[in-house]
């Protein structure tokens, strides 16, 4: 008997598209990758740093691959990597306590820590189930509450309450997210929830804590957008989106080359923004992006400018390249655009080298820095070659746009795919991590990297000393109501009237994957300031008017004189 032609037609046209599908499908962090990389040196245009800055090797050995990175506000740090990575170079205290997740024998190794700052000191923590690819956000009594993962973890929330005792350890939660949560955002939002938006195949959103009281943070919310911004399964282009919480109490959202505002209350798209141009900035075609600094006192219903940046990233469809070892280059590329414009648009600049795979962050001084990544390829497992180890300091002020980039000097230690960057309390950048391997390899091109770094920008050099002021007091114990005043005391030795103070709130990120999550730099209006002749001052600044420019929660306090940021103390903001 004759097929019908339309069944015919159905019948080839699902073969060609099954074909397809498994050939676009072969994805980097599925399939074990058995082919070394491509063989010969690295290549680096060699530039002339023009912005100073030193790196210190702070801990030769911590290990575990610093995957993620979440400072805290007693000054430690929870590092920590996947939970079926194998063996770690750190083992547990005590019996062995899991499985491997893929050889299923034991597993005796640590894969978190937690690190302190101040005497440079880690202890082993142990993680349940795996935290490959997952996020995180700081609650407003300062617990990380950490979300998702793969396998045995997509869809677990767990905590780490920070202590001195050395007793805490992650503590995994008996309710469970409603989705696979692998590679999602998380913000902080004014009420002091947490949103959790998108994963892998995951085109929903959802809240934290779930509370039984509470329907609405039990549920899912669909999220068109991240289907809309899809390229391909595993090649997306938008995962990890950007997320930045707008003055108005909505969310900023940039996936691939597009961005929204979401009124996640109400689960509507207000506004669309132009794409940016050049090409996908999201994961794997990772780039970042940074809020820049907010300077109040502000309308606090939402009608002032605030900024985007985004930078790096990768061409449409290069991934899809990087995964059969052809390593392009990247964007050299970053847009900025003013979201509260009545007209929007993104000013295109160039940076001095192309970029992927690096982190954004905002220093005290109100520079931008952009520091580890690859020149070409993208972010999956041997993806990428030529690390790009200048850092670079973008001054957003700078009337001349040529000279808003500064090339700093460079480290020796690549830090590609799986790396980590953080802001410390002293005005350094802790650096962490990469392994661009399925597991932990030793011998190779660029091996798994265990040591942690610290990069010390120019404002630390000791030529600056006498101009950085140290904070003696604040008043009422560092917790601050909003509109609140802020009294504190600093000495300083050198005065310099027409360059003034600036007291600067930073929120401290979680790290992982160039997404710096829940990041945000507020510049507080001075009310008052008496100088004391030689060294005393008295600075009465002004807290943030709404949880909607500054969620509640513990925030880095600077003073910045001249340029020159002092050592931060930890403040609390909240009602």
């Amino acid at each position: 008997m004759a097929l019908n032609t339309n069944i015919l037609k159905s019948l080839l046209f699902l073969i060609y598209f099954t074909t397809t599908s498994l050939t676009l499908l072969y994805a980097q962090e599925n399939a074990p990758v058995k082919v070394p990389l491509i063989p010969g040196p690295v290549v680096l245009k060699p530039y002339e740093p023009n912005a100073g800055g030193t790196w210190e090797l702070i801990n030769d050995n911590i290990g575990i691959a610093a995957m993620h990175m979440q400072l805290l506000k007693n000054n430690k740090v929870i590092i920590f990597d996947r939970a079926d990575v194998g063996l770690s170079n750190i083992t547990l205290p005590g019996p062995c306590r899991r499985k491997d997740a893929r050889t299923g024998l034991p597993d005796c190794t640590a894969h978190s820590i937690v690190y302190d700052i101040e005497t440079n000191k880690f202890r082993p923590l142990y993680v349940p189930t795996d935290t490959w690819c997952s996020s995180g956000a700081v609650h407003v009594d300062g617990t990380l509450i950490q979300t998702g993962g793969y396998g045995d973890g997509y869809n677990k929330i767990r905590l780490f309450t920070p202590c001195d005792d050395d007793k805490c350890d992650w503590v995994e939660l008996p309710q469970l997210l409603t989705a696979w949560r692998w590679y999602a955002t998380n913000q902080i939002l004014p009420d002091g929830r947490i949103i959790v938006i998108g994963g892998m195949d995951v085109f929903t959103y959802e809240f934290l804590p779930k509370d039984p009281a509470n329907a609405a943070n039990l549920r899912y919310y669909d999220f068109p957008f991240l289907r809309e911004t899809m390229f391909l399964r595993q090649y997306e282009d938008n995962l990890y989106p950007f997320v930045h919480l707008m003055a108005d109490g909505n969310l900023y959202i940039f996936a691939n080359q597009k961005s929204i505002v979401l009124d996640y209350i109400n689960n509507k798209v207000l506004r669309t923004y132009p794409d940016i141009p050049g090409g996908p900035r999201n994961y794997p075609s990772t780039g970042s992006s940074v809020l820049l600094p907010i300077r109040l006192p502000l309308d606090p219903q939402g009608g002032f400018p605030l900024e985007v940046m985004i930078c790096g990233g990768q061409y449409k469809g290069n991934s899809l390249k990087a995964n059969k070892y052809d390593f392009l280059e990247g964007l050299n590329t970053c847009g900025r655009m003013v979201i509260t414009d009545a007209n929007p648009e993104w000013k295109m600049e160039n940076m001095p080298m192309p970029r992927v795979m690096s982190d954004m962050i905002n220093l005290p001084s109100g520079d931008v820095l952009v520091i580890n990544g690859a020149q070409r390829g993208a972010a999956m497992w041997e993806g990428a070659d030529d690390p790009n180890v200048y850092p670079l300091i973008y001054k957003p002020y700078e009337i001349d746009p040529t000279k808003r980039f500064l090339v700093a000097n460079p480290t020796k230690i690549p830090r590609m795919y799986h790396s980590t960057a953080i802001l410390l309390p002293d005005g350094r950048i802790m650096v962490g991590g990469s392994n661009p391997h399925e597991m932990y390899t030793w011998v190779d091109k660029y091996p798994t990297e265990l040591r942690l770094e610290a990069f010390s920008p120019d404002y630390l050099s000791p030529q600056f000393e006498t101009r950085r002021a140290r904070i003696l007091t604040i008043d009422r114990k560092q917790v601050f109501k909003y509109q609140e005043e802020i009294k504190l005391t600093l000495t300083l030795k050198t005065f310099e009237p027409d360059k003034g103070f600036e007291v600067v709130l930073i929120s401290p990120a979680f790290a992982t994957h160039s997404i710096q999550m829940n990041q945000k730099m507020l510049v507080l209006p001075i009310e008052n300031t008496w100088f004391k002749y030689p060294v005393h001052h008295t600075i009465v600044a002004k807290a943030p008017a709404t949880p909607n420019i500054a969620p509640p929660g513990y925030y880095m306090l600077f003073v910045v004189h001249a340029g020159i940021p002092s050592r931060s103390w930890w403040v609390k903001i909240g009602p």
